[in-house]
């Protein structure tokens, strides 16, 4: 799964932080019984809505799941570039 978004951002990650991405994709899949899969849909779905509005940075885009005793939240922080007129479509 990273190694498909290292293709496709072109950057060459240290082994430390790829680590620290894999270890973080295990706990949110152990809190919130998310799979990999669909954490990983869900913040290309988000990266391509947000997008259409916004110039971002999807390397420094981290999205988790995080739990209160009788809910799950999702936290997106996006980091934002540029705003953008009227919306890409």
């Amino acid at each position: 799964m990273l190694n498909a978004l290292m293709k496709i951002f072109g950057k060459k990650e240290p082994s430390g932080k790829v680590a620290r991405d894999r270890l973080k994709v295990v706990l949110i899949h152990d809190r919130a019984s998310v799979s990999p899969e669909v954490m990983e849909h869900l913040r290309h779905d988000i990266l391509d809505v947000v997008g259409r509005y916004l110039d971002i940075n999807p390397e420094e885009m981290d999205i988790s799941l995080a739990n209160d005793e009788d809910s799950v939240a999702l936290v997106a922080n996006i980091p934002v570039t540029n705003l953008r007129h009227g919306g890409k479509r």
